[in-house]
């Protein structure tokens, strides 16, 4: 009896071992390394603020944390990518040494006064947030004006989104691709309260994060921020790490105090984007034409990040290579942390699995 009841207990010990065995196998198997695709919004100009097309991926160097990095694909203004490499490690596709064309650089004049409807805004998906707090009675009309202008000159984007907000965001007009729904939104837009424009613009950065390719956020701000919870410098670091531009448009009223005026610029500056300070409304419609012309014209470069034990702040740095391309004026982010997905759900990356996730 004690012979049989020992056997028995022997062979469930061995069919259970093999069960769990087998089991975490099969676990092992479908554990899957997720690769992040980081991408970068680069503006090239010369020194008087024009642009430059024309460059080729060779023409760009990319360090993160001072790491060579190799570009996995390339686009300029609206043309088709092209897909380098099919994954990290893989073989170039497209260019080689030996098929490849040298750089043949050109100057675009850039004109803020009017935006060129030739240059289209392919892929592109830009959120614009409108200040409408009591900052705004005076100069309204004319801020809708202007945003409306900047609507229509929006030629070949992908989607827009308008928000607006004052104390609290009010998600207007979803992204879309009808310009109608947007035109529509800018015109039933009131003014109201105080203006909390860092918690605001932390919520779009937030709706902007799980986009990818080229996305941009255009900001008209009419002064301070006075209710505010949030830092301008979480705002600042969650659009770095999700690849948001962060343009921000603004009047005088702002740029009278110092302290907005220099975060203003700081924010603008640290995401690859811009600041302007309108003195009226003729000023307001040169920044939006500016802002437009800045899209069109963005190289937008992505890389798979070589081995990097840096679980935080990662440096990018972009820098131009080849003869009489260096003394050109390179603009885009420098840099971005590591993000989990309990900071931003499905952050832009190659996989939405990926966590972190940087882009």
């Amino acid at each position: 009896m004690k012979r049989s009841v020992v056997c028995i207990c022997c062979l469930l010990f061995l069919f259970l071992g093999g069960r769990i065995r087998t089991a975490g196998q099969e676990d092992n198997s479908s554990i899957r390394v997720n690769v992040v695709l980081v991408q970068l919004n680069v503006a090239v100009t010369d020194g008087k603020g024009n642009y430059i097309s024309g460059l080729r991926p060779e023409n760009f160097s990319i360090t993160e944390d001072k790491i060579p990095e190799k570009i996995a694909t390339f686009e300029e203004g609206g043309e088709p990518m092209q897909r380098l490499m099919e994954g990290p490690g893989s073989p170039v596709q497209s260019v080689s040494a030996g098929n490849a064309k040298p750089a043949e650089p050109t100057v675009q004049a850039s004109d803020e006064g009017a935006s060129s409807p030739a240059t289209k805004l392919t892929g592109a998906n830009v959120f614009i947030l409108f200040d409408t707090s009591n900052y705004m009675y005076r100069g309204f009309v004319y801020a809708q004006d202007s945003i409306a202008d900047f609507v229509r000159s929006l030629e070949g984007v992908n989607k827009v989104a308008f928000y607006s907000y004052s104390r609290d965001l009010s998600r207007a007009t979803p992204l879309t691709s009808d310009p109608s729904k947007v035109l529509l939104g800018v015109r039933n837009t009131v003014a109201g309260d105080n203006a909390a424009l860092y918690n605001c613009l932390l919520l779009t950065v937030k709706d902007a994060a799980p986009l990818h390719g080229k996305k941009a956020i255009v900001v008209f701000s009419n002064g301070p921020d006075d209710a505010s919870s949030v830092p301008p410098e979480d705002v600042t670091e969650l659009a770095q790490s999700t690849g948001t531009i962060i343009y921000m448009i603004s009047t005088q009223v702002a740029q009278n105090d110092p302290v907005s005026e220099a975060v203003f610029e700081r924010v603008s500056r640290a995401t690859g984007g811009k600041a302007y300070f309108a003195r009226n409304w003729k000023d307001e419609k040169k920044a939006f034409a500016s802002i437009r012309e800045d899209l069109a014209h963005l190289y937008s470069l992505s890389y798979y990040p070589a081995a990097n034990s840096n679980r935080g702040w990662r440096t990018i740095s972009v820098k131009l290579v080849g003869k009489d391309v260096q003394k050109y004026r390179v603009r885009s982010r420098d840099g971005y942390r590591l993000l989990q997905t309990a900071q931003v759900t499905s952050a832009s990356t190659a996989n939405p699995e990926s966590t972190p996730a940087p882009e």
